[in-house]
């Protein structure tokens, strides 16, 4: 791992993954009478100007949106090389029976030593069957979303934080279970899921040249020192990292495949948005608390901006997403269209009362302006024109609720995830009064 370029700005720590070091910075729009007056893209004219009409005219113009997002915020990813290669670390009964752990370890690249990511799997042990499964990112390594001694330590580069056992840019046997209040791992099992989690750091560090020590390295156009303007960025690399994992479940038959949610918090609910954009063999996708660049229009200006997260973190997006630094509305993309290409499929967007740098009726309004492309399927997505009030979940293929509390993931968020999986999936709950919703016909 390389270290030369270590500087990373301080406002890097700013909402690492909910860390609300400054809870709104000060200069930043919280109005909504302040809102300026936009025109969004419309997800259903292509790009000629003529009108989508049918399902099979959304099929076309999808891949012309799709591109559109590639080429201008998230960049155009390679195909990887070297097909799937696994290494099983461990798998055993966890969690006092609860659970069996299974921990993998996924190349990225042809290269053996080359950058590479532990899998960490829980699921129920008293399954008989295939059971659908969770998979997301975690921010300070797999062995913090619980205190389970037998999950690996991850060796890869972290952000030092003496509370999450991070000394040196190096994981602890301190950071155990550091941040299990995020991941309601019990709860989940006990609804009949599996958990995937992976340390979003063994993909690519997340700092300006981590692209350096990540599969972005590897993948560089003959003659290049550093990625093209539309080449992939940060985002577009852990949305790969995620599709990997996807190929890996696609192999173990107590996993089943079709039936895979990504799930994703803050910038990693930036990263699941686009991976199941980009990838449509997820079956759901859910985003917490994303914000700019994830769920909220850019074009609201309302919270983070898109210059303001070009300029602290310039390597999650392509470096053409700077042209639309104060120039939102030159982009031909905004993220309703985003939300769009998860049509037909599910989607669930989440926000929180206090967390206002996410602009949280931001993240509503694209559900809201995704619900065009949904109908063309005959599917209704969030089926109401407002946001609603407090902890009110709504919607139907696209789901959303703002909760009390601030940017982070509580067992009230995943309570309203597994009823909304539960329902997609034809599942009855494993525990009374989990939802309250009727199973989706099919």
């Amino acid at each position: 791992m390389r270290f030369h370029s270590f500087l990373i700005a301080i406002a890097c720590v700013l909402f690492l993954g909910g860390s609300s070091v400054v809870a709104q910075p000060k200069g930043f729009n919280y109005d909504e009478s302040k809102v300026p007056k936009f025109e969004l893209p419309d997800s259903l004219i292509f790009d000629d100007g003529s009108p989508v009409k049918s399902v099979a005219d959304w099929k076309k113009r999808r891949a012309e949106v799709l591109q559109l997002f590639r080429d201008h915020v998230y960049g155009n990813a390679p195909k990887l090389r070297g097909g799937l290669k696994v290494k099983l670390l461990s798998e055993e009964e966890a969690l006092d029976g609860l659970a069996i752990r299974k921990q993998v370890r996924i190349q990225l690249t042809d290269k053996p030593y080359g950058p590479r990511f532990d899998l960490l799997i829980y699921r129920p042990a008293a399954a008989k069957k295939a059971v659908p499964a969770i998979l997301g990112y975690n921010f300070y390594g797999n062995h913090t979303i619980h205190p389970d001694p037998g999950i690996v330590i991850h060796q890869s580069w972290s952000r030092n934080d003496k509370s999450k056992g991070v000394v040196n840019n190096r994981a602890t046997e301190a950071g155990r279970g550091s941040r299990q209040s995020r991941w309601a791992v019990e709860m989940i099992l006990k609804r009949g899921y599996a958990l995937a989690t992976i340390y979003y750091g063994d993909v690519e560090p997340d700092h300006k040249d981590g692209w350096e020590d990540s599969t972005r390295s590897y993948y560089l156009a003959p003659g290049r020192s550093k990625p093209a303007p539309t080449d992939w960025g940060a985002i577009g690399a852990w949305a790969t990292g995620l599709s990997r994992a996807l190929d890996y479940l696609g192999t173990d038959r107590s996993i089943n495949e079709k039936q895979v949610v990504v799930f994703g918090h803050s910038r990693l609910g930036k990263t699941s948005l686009w991976t199941g954009a980009s990838d449509e063999r997820f079956a759901i996708t859910i985003s917490n608390n994303s914000g700019c660049g994830g769920a909220a229009l850019s074009r609201r200006r309302f919270g983070e901006t898109v210059k303001r997260i070009n300029t602290v973190f310039p390597h999650w997006f392509n470096d053409r997403f700077n042209r639309y630094n104060e120039n939102e509305n030159d982009c031909p993309v905004d993220q309703h269209m985003l939300v769009a290409l998860m049509a037909p499929r599910p989607v669930y967007i989440a926000s929180a009362e206090e967390d206002r740098w996410a602009d949280p009726n931001g993240e509503f309004l694209s559900g809201k302006h995704a619900d065009p492309v949904y109908a063309l399927f005959d599917k209704v997505g969030v089926g109401v024109d407002k946001q609603p009030g407090l902890d009110q979940p709504v919607g139907d293929t696209i789901g959303y609720h703002v909760r009390t509390g601030g940017h982070e993931v509580k067992d009230y968020d995943w309570e309203q995830y597994l009823n909304f999986a539960d329902r997609h999936f034809g599942r009855t709950p494993k525990e009374p009064g989990s939802t309250k919703m009727k199973p989706v016909k099919k």
